[in-house]
């Protein structure tokens, strides 16, 4: 690391600016770390019923006014699997960031053919249901601790994957990857993500119990960072806190591929699941406002997100709520603001979803905000303003304080959240 990354800022909203902790970077060493809680038992055919949060966040009723159509969105993971049968068709050609044997359709983990999934799958016989089936998935492929101690691998593979994602079609980037070393290349791509009009979210990890430290890229100024919620809008004990958390989506008891076989799917809990999620959310809002910029798109999924604390303060372990796209593609709610205006930083940001120049300097971090006084704790009643949420909102919006915790025994290069 070096001394200017253990000074990475994070501005936030108007309310007076937030800071962020310094954190983890690498992806995931293997998915039975990438996700928290995982149950022994594999599940099969009813997957789908598993996916408690589509009756919760009103999928079927968002699907009549959008399904993401002409949404694109990067997945930055450990490959996309484009041959099962929730994903034929959804797939377009991606990278492979890896400088391994494959490519970008050979997922070595099953975790970014379950992200992929999570977002646009079709659930064709028994999948997983993607929330937003209308999008069209680019896949893009990094390594892991384990993948790169088995293979002779691009050692740059993360800058090359994001830069590879911003000069893509894909408006949103979707990385359930992360780890506790930043780099100034990694810092430099995002930069240049968001310069290319790139709306980029990123898991905050799955570690509060074990250390909780911040995880790049979400805890860089110009990333989304997603913790993960249950059925009762509590966030996870797994799912990390502090400066690094923007928003909150369902990670608790979501399906995932059990591993690259592709055979069963398990239980799990993750903020990766709810990075993807999120970046489906986006996908709905953004199809029914083709002219919004990521800014425009973000800052609505802000204002509507389900919190029961004062406005222009920030949730350690929810950012800014549990997000709803329901209520801006169901009932218009949501200002969108200036459309250069950074709802992250609150600094002017250039390029737009379809701008193909590079951004024209790489600027100094912004500076960090003091942390605004977390306002979801425990027993927190819900927001008293919709009741169409089922579980995500009627169950409340509180956080659970996480007051365990154990130490790393060793620190993972990579790791998916």
């Amino acid at each position: 690391m070096t001394a200017g990354m253990s000074q990475t800022r994070k501005r936030r909203m108007s309310l007076g600016v937030r800071g962020r902790l310094l954190g983890t970077m690498a992806v995931a060493a293997a998915l039975s770390v990438g996700f928290a809680g995982v149950a022994p038992s594999a599940i099969a055919a009813d997957v789908q019923s598993k996916q408690w949060y589509l009756s919760a966040m009103q999928a079927e009723e968002m699907w009549k006014i959008s399904t993401g159509e002409g949404m694109k969105v990067a997945v930055i993971d450990s490959g996309v699997n484009s041959s099962t049968a929730s994903l034929k068709g959804q797939v377009l050609k991606g990278f492979d960031a890896t400088g391994a044997e494959g490519d970008e359709y050979d997922d070595y983990r099953g975790h970014g053919t379950t992200m992929a999934e999570l977002i646009a799958g079709t659930g064709n016989e028994g999948g997983l249901q993607g929330l937003a089936p209308g999008a069209k998935i680019i896949p893009v492929r990094i390594t892991d601790t384990e993948f790169q101690n088995e293979h002779s691998v691009n050692a740059y593979d993360t800058r090359d994957a994001i830069r590879a994602a911003a000069d893509s079609e894909a408006q949103i980037i979707s990385m359930s990857f992360g780890s506790e070393f930043p780099t100034t290349e990694e810092r430099e791509a995002v930069k240049y993500a968001e310069s290319k009009g790139k709306l980029f979210f990123a898991s905050v990890g799955n570690n509060a119990q074990a250390g909780n430290k911040e995880e790049y890229p979400a805890a860089y100024p110009q990333v989304t960072g997603v913790s993960a919620a249950d059925k009762n809008g509590k966030v996870g004990e797994f799912s990390q806190h502090g400066q690094i958390t923007d928003i909150a989506a369902p990670g608790a008891d979501v399906p995932y591929w059990c591993d690259e076989t592709f055979q069963e799917y398990c239980d799990g809990n993750g903020t990766s699941q709810a990075t993807a999620i999120a970046s489906a959310s986006a996908a709905l809002v953004w199809s029914v406002h083709p002219d919004w910029t990521a800014n425009q798109v973000l800052n609505v999924l802000f204002e509507t997100a389900s919190r029961d604390w004062k406005d222009g303060t920030l949730s350690k372990y929810l950012g800014h709520g549990l997000i709803r796209p329901s209520m801006n593609i169901l009932k218009g709610k949501g200002e969108p603001g200036a459309p250069d205006i950074s709802p992250l930083t609150k600094e002017k940001t250039s390029g737009s979803a379809s701008s193909a120049a590079p951004s024209a300097s790489a600027s100094s971090q912004p500076e960090k905000k003091e942390k605004a006084e977390d306002a979801a704790m425990p027993g927190s009643s819900t927001e008293k303003d919709d009741d169409s949420q089922l579980g995500l909102i009627i169950g409340g919006v509180a956080a659970v304080l996480v007051l365990g915790g154990g130490a790393f025994a060793f620190a993972r290069k990579r790791r998916a959240a």
